[in-house]
């Protein structure tokens, strides 16, 4: 009988040692940039705080039975974590597969497009729970008292982050060129950032507003940080696991995008 070649085995899925080799080449390539990164990722955030909470605090004294600097310091968190997300994997995942061809090297490597796609978003949304809790220090600083729920905070931005760093990598799979973002930012993550209650209560709004706002996942990241500093409430749980979904189910698709585009 004839001996049949040996049939390729495929790599399995989410490996280990392919999650960690490229985690630690955004780690060493992060550290030639890490201080324009986090300048620009945390400033902007702590920027819109002072403005607002001092510009319009100045107006209001009390929203929602607090200050107004307390109330936007703890609403800029989720600021911070949309703009040190889905921003940077934007922007980032297009230059890396289109102009730089990181991502042609790395799949060179025992590496799938699905364990590269999650290995990118576990890094941004690791540096977006850390830059998350810059604006929360600010407000710390300008008045806001510590609580022991605070500590959550770090982890509330990191799911948020995850699933805002898989929204830009699928954004950037399914754009050919740097103007397509223009749509998203304006049609889109423009929108949701104005209407998450970060500068001003949803109740204020039209009912159907308010319905609206309520399937904002930046929202959702707003009330459980704003929550987890005057007190948890009993609709954490559910804005929580939202948030979970809303990752999960973005990160399927960015995954798509991408193999849809590196196949391509």
């Amino acid at each position: 009988m004839e001996a049949t070649a040996p049939q390729p085995t495929r790599l399995g899925r989410l490996e280990r040692p392919a999650l960690t080799g490229v985690l630690v080449r955004e780690v060493v390539n992060f550290s030639s940039f890490w201080r324009s990164s986090t300048f620009s990722s945390t400033v902007e955030p702590t920027i819109y705080l002072l403005a607002f909470g001092f510009g319009f605090g100045s107006l209001v004294s009390k929203v929602g039975g607090y200050s107004y600097v307390q109330f936007v310091g703890t609403g800029t968190v989720a600021t911070a974590v949309l703009f040190s997300s889905a921003f940077p994997a934007m922007f980032g995942t297009f230059v890396k597969y289109q102009f730089q061809r990181t991502y042609d090297a790395i799949l060179a490597a025992p590496v799938d497009t699905e364990e590269l796609v999650t290995a990118e978003a576990l890094w941004i949304a690791t540096r977006a729970g850390v830059y998350g809790c810059v604006p929360l220090l600010v407000a710390i600083a300008f008045g806001l008292d510590p609580a022991w729920g605070m500590l959550t905070v770090p982890l509330i931005a990191w799911i948020a982050g995850f699933g805002w760093a898989s929204f830009g990598i699928m954004v950037a799979g399914f754009a050919k060129s740097f103007e397509n973002f223009n749509y998203v930012v304006s049609a889109v993550l423009t929108p949701l950032f104005l209407v998450a209650g970060t500068f001003f209560p949803l109740s204020k709004l039209p009912k159907w507003a308010q319905v609206l706002g309520e399937l904002n996942p930046l929202h959702h990241c707003v009330e459980l940080v704003r929550h987890a500093a005057f007190g948890f409430h009993w609709t954490d749980p559910a804005r929580l696991g939202a948030l979970v979904v809303f990752g999960l189910i973005i990160w399927r698709i960015a995954i798509y995008a991408m193999e849809r585009k590196l196949v391509d």
